[in-house]
């Protein structure tokens, strides 16, 4: 699975870690940039991102990164085919389930926002793993759902 990463300024670390990290792991990683911590306008690194997952959605995940992350995630979903979720931190829901593997269960997120401020480098690592190892359900109601986002 290639996994294409992209950030502001705020996210720059975050993505640098990650990207060794995923490197790793045996992951292909394609930068997209910001290559620095000079404050950046963060759609000019985002939306090419969005775009390369758009391209192949089977084979390519993202992970982007900003200070809060919401900007960033309004970005990529203006690409059409992309779902991108935000994470700052974990959130169980009312029966224990967890807000990032259920991004990608019932949504089929194929983009993970972080906020870089909100979240350190090791539960990302640990985050950014669950998030690639859980799969969609392929049940009937979310793909639907899901097709109705995208027609």
């Amino acid at each position: 699975m290639k996994i294409v990463l992209a950030t502001d300024h705020a996210g720059y670390l975050h993505k640098e870690a990650l990207k060794k990290h995923l490197l790793d792991e045996g992951y292909e990683v394609v930068d997209m940039g910001t290559n620095n911590e000079e404050s950046c306008d963060y759609p000019d690194f985002i939306y090419p991102a969005a775009e390369a997952v758009a391209a192949d959605p089977d084979q390519v995940k993202g992970v982007i990164f900003g200070g809060s992350g919401q900007g960033e995630a309004m970005t990529a979903n203006r690409v059409h085919g992309v779902r991108a979720t935000v994470f700052y931190g974990s959130v169980k829901g009312s029966e224990g389930e967890d807000i990032i593997e259920l991004s990608r269960s019932h949504n089929n997120a194929n983009i993970l926002s972080i906020g870089a401020r909100f979240v350190d480098l090791e539960e990302m690592k640990t985050v950014v793993g669950r998030w690639l190892k859980t799969p969609f359900s392929e049940e009937e109601r979310h793909v639907r759902r899901i097709q109705k986002i995208d027609s």
